[in-house]
């Protein structure tokens, strides 16, 4: 974990748990994400093409079988870095990468608080009533990590590549 936002045994605790009733089911938890990104932000449905192929609405892109497997892998990065919490650069190199792979498809370094917005989104809709304030704070702490090391991946790219 980043040095200046370490997780606490417990909220590492509500991480571990809340994941654990969730990624059973990574794509139908996914299609809350993602059904949740579109709705906020459309105009990133644009940056998911496969063959060339434009999608003409977020439904058509969530029902594609390319896009459920975009999904699972979000799920599995998902579940990497709570697997990994307690040391998150051993995912490093990983995120970078991810987050370079993110830049050349056009993603925005600003698109990943939405997606985050997202993701708490998720956790809420799924989690219900254990969706605590505790939970949420947890939650963003991690995925904080997880995006700040995806954004060296954008860092370490030289200008107009």
């Amino acid at each position: 974990m980043e040095s200046g936002m370490p997780l606490s045994g417990g909220q590492r605790a509500l991480i571990r748990e809340s994941w654990r009733r969730v990624s059973g089911s990574p794509v139908q938890h996914g299609l809350v994400l993602f059904t949740r990104l579109f709705d906020l932000d459309p105009d990133l449905l644009p940056l998911f093409q496969y063959n060339c192929k434009q999608f003409a609405s977020p439904q058509e892109c969530l029902s594609a079988p390319e896009f459920l497997d975009h999904i699972r892998k979000v799920m599995l990065v998902i579940d990497a870095a709570v697997s990994h919490m307690e040391n998150l650069s051993c995912l490093e190199e990983y995120l970078c990468n991810l987050g370079k792979k993110h830049q050349a498809v056009g993603v925005k370094v600003e698109s990943f608080s939405t997606v985050g917005e997202s993701l708490l989104y998720m956790l809420e809709k799924c989690l219900g009533a254990a969706f605590s304030p505790e939970v949420q704070e947890a939650w963003s702490k991690l995925y904080s990590a997880v995006v700040k090391a995806m954004q060296r991946g954008w860092e370490t790219l030289p200008e107009g590549d």
